[in-house]
């Protein structure tokens, strides 16, 4: 697994290789809670998503990948979403790259926007809020409801901050593994299919 402490920007250069990290994160303990791995908060978010948008496999891969770059990220983790998105730009494509980066935007769009929504927050991402921004301001608010994805992105953050369960049984990674490649094969680069 990469060291936490080497902060070089990472690219995936091929779908195989995203997968073998996705694999790599079974083996990680989720930074949400020590009772997950990160992997299983990913699957979880995936079906979550899968459940709310059974139609839109890009947001379901969203969900599983969003949180690939903890491992990579400092203490409260306020780079994981970008890191994550230019990981994944090249093999994933744009959409699922800014639906990436957004959710933690989202987290503070909602806190500012839904007052119960807080009261959802993990300790960790209650803790984490800060260290992302905290509450959007109202321009920022303003802003962000202009994002041109903005029902895809909120629906991917509630879905990670309810994809936390310890136990919870849902799909595993070998049943995504295909989806996640014919994604790479339509939006990723034009060897993105291929292992190099």
């Amino acid at each position: 697994m990469d060291s936490i402490s080497d902060t070089t920007p990472r690219r995936f250069r091929d779908v195989e290789e995203l997968i073998d990290h996705l694999w790599s994160l079974d083996e990680i303990v989720s930074v949400e809670d020590d009772r997950l791995r990160e992997l299983d908060h990913g699957l979880q978010c995936a079906a979550l998503i899968a459940s709310s948008l059974p139609d839109d496999v890009e947001a379901q891969v969203a969900g599983l990948v969003h949180d690939l770059a903890h491992p990579w990220d400092s203490a409260g983790q306020p780079r994981h979403a970008t890191m994550g998105a230019l990981a994944v730009v090249d093999v994933l494509g744009e959409r699922i790259a800014e639906l990436i980066r957004s959710h933690v935007p989202a987290k503070r769009y909602l806190v500012a926007t839904r007052p119960e929504y807080r009261s959802r927050l993990s300790p960790d991402s209650v803790m984490t809020l800060e260290a992302q921004g905290g509450t959007m301001t109202p321009d920022e608010v303003a802003a962000f409801e202009q994002h041109p994805d903005l029902d895809a992105a909120v629906t991917l953050r509630i879905a990670d901050d309810d994809a936390k369960v310890p136990g919870r049984i849902v799909p595993g990674l070998e049943s995504w593994e295909d989806v996640i490649r014919l994604v790479a094969s339509r939006h990723g680069s034009p060897d993105a299919g291929t292992h190099s």
